[in-house]
């Protein structure tokens, strides 16, 4: 039977996100119904709550977040019912050309689930990158839900989901950051942060951290490009993290390119797959090697998303964190 839950939804383009009931359907064929736990607020729901990423309103926004699955559909064997999970925004298909050549992480048909949230009205909710969990439980497809021990904190394990990821992955997956690599990361909140981290896992002998206000950096990013370009060593590797806006240029000469080898990359989700990705890095934080709590800057609950994007959007915080 289907279920009436809170949700943050964001029904219009700039206006404040409000906690509205939603319908959460059984899981049908593939998917799966997960409590949430726990969900970070990321820059990308306020993206979402902005216009930035498309105009598919209502958006049930959140999906930086772990929680519990609680029921799953036909065909599911990836997860079960009790399973603790961090939720993902690709589930890989395992037929498209990325995935035959062993290489997921690229996989070109990324799916979500097939069924629809809603409003009591019946307006179709489009989750935030098809997950939506700023809700007491969300729909999404199974393998959306990675399994880990339920021995982490919901708090830290769900920053795993996207941010954390973003910038881990960028050293330790994209850049391919060995030991003895001398490594800058310029842009230090939650996703240059963990970068900055990874490469300190990877075992970088140096790295430079650089830092400047947030609203700067994100109206200068081509030029920072730029000077990370023209930074590194001969050879060297540029890795873009953070997502452009559309109206973003860059204009390199060609010669110089050529002339200085290397690679100039872009990371999507810190080329990560999360099924391996995630089990391995709990485990690390489990160890005491990974300290995700130490992103944690503070939990609210629901009523609290939209004084936490004002607080992200200052640069107050590394991550807020809704617990539910």
């Amino acid at each position: 039977m289907a279920q009436q839950v809170r949700g943050v939804i964001a029904s219009g383009r700039g206006e404040p996100v409000r906690i509205e009931t939603i319908i959460v359907p059984d899981p049908g064929p593939g998917e799966a119904v997960v409590q949430v736990q726990a969900c970070g607020v990321c820059h990308t729901d306020l993206h979402y709550r902005e216009g930035g990423i498309n105009d598919d309103f209502p958006f049930l926004l959140g999906h930086e977040a772990a929680g519990v699955v609680e029921s799953v559909g036909e065909g599911v064997t990836e997860v079960a019912p009790g399973d603790f999970v961090i939720l993902n925004w690709r589930a890989v298909c395992g037929q498209c050309r990325a995935c035959l050549r062993g290489r997921p992480w690229y996989c070109f048909n990324t799916h979500n689930a097939t069924q629809k949230m809603t409003l009591l009205d019946g307006t179709e909710l489009s989750p935030a990158l098809g997950i939506g969990a700023f809700a007491d439980k969300t729909l999404v497809a199974a393998g959306q839900c990675t399994k880990v021990s339920a021995e982490a904190s919901p708090a830290a394990a769900g920053l795993l989901g996207c941010g954390v990821m973003a910038g881990l992955g960028a050293a330790l997956n994209t850049g391919n950051v060995g030991r003895g690599d001398t490594v800058a990361v310029i842009g230090c909140g939650g996703v240059g942060s963990a970068a900055v981290l990874g490469a300190r896992l990877a075992g970088a002998a140096r790295i430079i951290a650089v830092d400047v206000d947030h609203r700067k950096l994100d109206a200068a990013r081509p030029e920072t490009y730029e000077q990370a370009f023209y930074a590194r060593d001969l050879a060297g590797t540029v890795v873009l993290v953070g997502v452009p806006t559309p109206g973003m240029r860059l204009d390199l000469p060609l010669q110089e390119v050529f002339g200085r080898g290397g690679s100039l990359k872009s990371s999507w989700y810190g080329d990560c797959l999360p099924s391996r990705d995630f089990p391995m890095l709990i485990d690390l934080y489990l160890q005491g090697r990974l300290d995700l709590d130490a992103f944690v800057s503070e939990t609210i609950t629901l009523d609290g998303v939209e004084d936490a994007f004002t607080k992200m959007h200052h640069g107050d915080v590394l991550r807020s964190v809704v617990v539910l």
